[in-house]
């Protein structure tokens, strides 16, 4: 499986599981801030199951919403951080 692809969908299960949003409701371009799905407390858990999950250190100026916004923008700031 491509690498991103896995890391998407992990993300994707993760939020699923988190916040009990529908499946076909989350798209991985679908803004999760935006759209209510994730709220500031839900950040938290975002933030640390990917730290844990893929084994990085999020740095204090990366916590902006760009590298965080949707499934895509997310996935888009592990690989990065793996690489």
């Amino acid at each position: 499986m491509n690498k991103s692809l896995e890391i998407s969908e992990k993300i994707r299960q993760f939020i699923i599981e988190t916040t009990f949003s529908p499946p076909d409701q989350l798209k991985n371009d679908t803004l999760i801030f935006v759209q209510g799905i994730f709220d500031s407390m839900g950040f938290i858990s975002l933030y640390n199951y990917i730290e844990e999950t893929f084994d990085i250190k999020v740095e204090d100026n990366e916590l902006v919403e760009e590298n965080f916004e949707s499934i895509n923008t997310i996935t888009d700031f592990v690989v990065r951080k793996l690489n």
